[in-house]
């Protein structure tokens, strides 16, 4: 498994707006400078968390973006399965996958099953507010 730039700067940018919850609504190009992504490409990532709720918009002068909800309410695994659909590790594991043929006598499932329960456990387990505290305790800022 491994999380394309789409997810990792979504990520990024949902913390960056909840580290800058306290100043209202966010404009894309101050969002965009700080974390040095394309404006372009940050609205594309922005306009799948407005669709999702996650973030609202607001146009005009004094608009921007800013989380729907408080950070600790908010999970990596939540975001990024947004942007990259599920952590499946194998294909037979997949949401609406057939099921195969092997699968009552595959001896490697059970490793398969775990692994995807152990990731999908700990990315639900961290929150957008955990990523805001540096591992020393102080805020962290990206």
């Amino acid at each position: 498994m491994m999380i394309s730039t789409k997810g990792r700067y979504a990520l990024r940018v949902m913390v960056d707006l909840a580290e800058h919850q306290g100043e209202g609504y966010l404009p894309l190009r101050d969002i965009a400078t700080r974390q040095e992504i394309s404006e372009k490409y940050l609205e594309s990532i922005l306009k799948v968390l407005v669709q999702n709720r996650l973030l609202e918009g607001l146009r005009g002068k004094g608009g921007g973006y800013r989380l729907t909800r408080p950070p600790e309410q908010y999970t990596v695994g939540e975001i990024l399965r947004l942007t990259e659909g599920n952590f499946s590790t194998v294909a037979c594991l997949e949401p609406g996958s057939g099921q195969c043929s092997r699968m009552g006598q595959c001896r490697t499932l059970p490793v398969w099953r775990n692994l995807d329960r152990i990731v999908n456990e700990y990315l639900d387990s961290v929150t957008l507010a955990d990523l805001t505290v540096a591992e020393d305790g102080s805020d962290y800022v990206i």
